[in-house]
């Protein structure tokens, strides 16, 4: 087998830290992909993976590898394409994946200007509140919202999303208007629980620089955005949610901001991307586009 289709077998084998998966991925027989190590290693010299029944991770060596790996798959890919992409321009597909109400209100809308720009780049564009794996589910970038965890991907911060508390004016009109958290006790919430995780959020305020919560009682429980703002509109509760998504309805009057002074902390909203050392051109045009494009749309002008 030719040497950089084993450096892009064994690149994916360390990504997914699975045969199976990787060979599902690839398009090709586990059976193809074991021997495709096996080959590799015989090359080399070196073991470069440790097998066990439910994971494989690289050795030492297959670290060092991995690392070599992403550098000369990027780079071959990027002088494939050289000569083509100069007559025209960027090519392939991207993966890209953002959260629901990001996906229908501003990237979809805005997609036929850069497709129009890039006409041989072909977009699958994943729309999910979950939090999905890059590596895993073969994703080039992905917009994440809230904080990240320590998973070596390379990101690029877009900024801090305001969140605001609304009501609908018949919930209002029902339980009264809150003035301050204190005010709390007597209303009820639209509760979210995580879509990763399920973990039902707290209500959360800021007051001198400290950040407090309190669970708030409710009857409905979500895990989506357009269902938390559906349920918001039929009066079942109060929510937080970023002001972006809702300015619409509260300047139709559909919705209307409560406690303004006691708001919880921003949250960030970042671009996501495996790896610096492979990124192809067509992710470097789109990730330039996209950037300003949420910066724009979301962020207080």
């Amino acid at each position: 087998m030719d040497r950089i289709d084993l450096f892009r077998i064994f690149a994916r084998v360390v990504e997914c830290a699975s045969f199976t998966r990787a060979a599902d991925l690839l398009g090709m027989p586990r059976s193809s992909v074991s021997a495709a190590i096996q080959e590799l290693e015989a090359r080399l010299g070196a073991r470069l993976l440790h097998r066990t029944t439910r994971r494989v991770t690289p050795t030492q060596d297959g670290i060092v590898l991995h690392e070599r790996c992403l550098r000369v798959i990027a780079e071959i890919e990027d002088v494939e394409g050289l000569f083509r992409e100069t007559v025209a321009g960027p090519s392939g597909l991207l993966r890209i994946d953002v959260p629901g109400r990001i996906g229908r209100l501003i990237v979809a809308p805005a997609l036929p200007a850069f497709l129009q720009r890039y006409p041989h780049i072909e977009i699958s564009l994943g729309v999910t509140d979950r939090a999905v794996n890059l590596v895993q589910e073969n994703i080039d970038c992905v917009v994440r919202v809230g904080p990240l965890a320590d998973s070596g991907l390379i990101g690029r911060s877009i900024g801090n999303l305001p969140l605001i508390n609304v009501a609908s004016p018949a919930y209002l009109a029902e339980f009264g208007t809150p003035l301050h958290p204190d005010d709390l006790g007597g209303h009820r919430a639209v509760r979210y629980a995580s879509p990763s995780t399920g973990r039902i959020e707290d209500w959360e305020w800021c007051d001198d620089g400290s950040v407090h919560t309190r669970a708030l009682a409710g009857n409905v429980i979500v895990n989506s955005a357009e269902a938390y703002i559906a349920c918001c509109l039929a009066g079942l509760g109060l929510i937080q949610i970023p002001a972006y998504d809702v300015k619409d309805h509260l300047a139709a009057g559909d919705l209307v901001e409560v406690m303004p002074a006691h708001r919880a902390e921003p949250i960030t909203i970042t671009l996501l991307y495996p790896h610096r050392h492979n990124v192809t051109r067509r992710l470097e045009v789109f990730i330039d586009w996209l950037e300003p494009l949420l910066k724009r749309e979301l962020l207080p002008s």
